[in-house]
Order: C-alpha cells, then sequence, then structure tokens
C-alpha cells in the first residue's frame, strides 16, 4: 500500500504545472464551479486541492518575480511601484 502512495505522491510532483496565467484562470473557473452549488461533494474536495495546488503555484510565482524585481530594484535602482491610493 505504502508503495502505491509513494508511486502517486512522486507522479503529482513529477506532473509539471501550467504557466501561471493558466494557473490563474483554472483557478478562476474552480472557483466559479464551486460557488455555483451544483458541483458534488467529492468533486468539490477535488477542485478544492486541486485549487489549492494552483493558488499555491501562483503564490510561488508571483514570490519569484517579486524577489527578481527587486534585485532589478536594487542593481538599476528603479524606484518601486508604489500604488495610488485613492
Amino acid at each position: 500500500m505504502s508503495v502505491t502512495k509513494s508511486k502517486s505522491s512522486a507522479k503529482a510532483t513529477s506532473e509539471a504545472l501550467p504557466s501561471f496565467e493558466q494557473a490563474f484562470a483554472e483557478l478562476e473557473t474552480i472557483v466559479a464551479q464551486m460557488e455555483s452549488g451544483q458541483m458534488p461533494l467529492e468533486a468539490s474536495l477535488a477542485a478544492y486541492q486541486r485549487g489549492n495546488t494552483l493558488l499555491q503555484s501562483c503564490q510561488k510565482a508571483l514570490a519569484d518575480v517579486e524577489q527578481q524585481v527587486q534585485i532589478l530594484n536594487a542593481s538599476n535602482r528603479l524606484t518601486p511601484f508604489q500604488p495610488q491610493e485613492d
């Protein structure tokens, strides 16, 4: 039994995650489906799990880009983006 779990875990981690844009679009679709209230319980759980994986992927991609921007700012002396408050 544990061998099967290990193989399935390895497969899940070895699958390539979609690009940020693809992950975000899929996450939006999942949220809309779940908000509709029409999904069976098991499908909702699977969608939640997939959404969590996509969310983590998006957060990591954003953190990576933020780090790159900070490095660029340090080396080229760019001013960090400051959104205007209304």
